[in-house]
């Protein structure tokens, strides 16, 4: 445990993570104004997996404006976009396609001079592009474009372009930390510059509004109908209140996490470490920790010392 008086104390624990399957999709548009259009839409209502279909959020941006090392098909600002879904759901296949198609569906081909690519060439994988292209009412064909099998969508804006096929992967999800603060400025602030960090680290996306969640969850509720709920014992107002049962440090006034989504295990834990190295040195951080169940929710443990964590 780190116990530097310039540097916020890093917990000698670990983030528990789970599962998940992903897509990885590239969204392109004619400038970076209708290029975040398409991706915010795509990616709206997804911040959590309780009450959200999927946990999605924009990877990095690509091509002119963005990772130029990565060339888009059609030459165009680009944006790589990965749809979450928790491994542990029934019919998860069934569901991460539904997301895919409803989300591309109404969020991408109604956007002004989008396009729509698969990323992961995988077996097996979902006929995304001749569903969606049924929206074509008949008058939709297949071509070759960019050297690319794509579907072309006769639209009233001009063509919707996107890709046959798309492929699903095993990937990871709720991967961690959290940052204890003297204020809401402070905690804040970390959470900034963390998320700064994750960006860029290829392969991670942070799902919640702006990449932060105020609102961190605990598995259970005192309403029966309610199977996540407020964490109690970390909300810095009810410390008095709850007294030995709150496990709010004293000076602690706001609590700010950052859940991580990635490709892998190797690939969050990278973007664990990139984030606190960003973050440690916030003025008004006081500590910087991880939320866990004692392996009840995932078997995926992330460790905030690297130490700890297997090579």
């Amino acid at each position: 445990m780190s116990t530097s008086p310039h540097l916020a104390i890093v917990d000698d624990t670990y983030a528990e993570a789970f599962r998940s399957i992903y897509a990885e999709v590239l969204i392109t548009a004619r400038d970076r104004t209708w290029l975040d259009h398409a991706c915010q839409a795509a990616t709206g209502h997804a911040s959590s997996s309780i009450f959200c279909e999927c946990e999605a959020g924009i990877d990095r941006y690509v091509g002119s404006g963005g990772d130029e090392s990565f060339v888009t098909p059609d030459g165009r600002p680009g944006a790589i976009v990965q749809f979450h879904v928790p491994r542990f759901k029934k019919e998860r296949e069934k569901l991460l396609e539904k997301v895919l198609l409803h989300r591309l569906s109404q969020n991408v081909l109604t956007c002004p001079t989008a396009a729509c690519f698969n990323l992961l060439d995988t077996e097996p994988y979902f006929k995304l592009g001749r569903k969606i292209a049924l929206f074509g009412d008949g008058y939709q064909f297949r071509a070759e474009r960019y050297g690319r099998k794509v579907w072309v969508l006769p639209i009233m804006g001009g063509e919707f372009i996107l890709d046959r096929r798309f492929g699903y992967a095993d990937g990871i999800m709720g991967g961690n930390l959290w940052f204890f603060a003297e204020s809401v400025d402070a905690s804040l602030a970390a959470a900034e510059r963390g998320v700064v960090a994750l960006e860029k680290v290829p392969g991670t996306i942070a799902p919640f509004p702006g990449g932060i969640a105020a609102s961190g969850s605990k598995a259970g509720s005192a309403y029966s109908f309610l199977f996540a709920s407020t964490n109690h014992p970390f909300c810095p107002t009810l410390r008095e209140k709850l007294g030995e049962q709150s496990q709010v440090p004293a000076g602690v006034n706001s609590i700010m996490e950052i859940i991580i989504n990635g490709r892998d295990l190797a690939t969050v834990a990278a973007a664990t470490q990139a984030v606190i190295a960003a973050t440690v040195e916030t003025p008004g951080l006081m500590k910087i920790s991880a939320g866990n169940y004692g392996g009840r929710l995932g078997k995926s443990f992330i460790y905030l010392l690297p130490e700890k964590h297997p090579a």
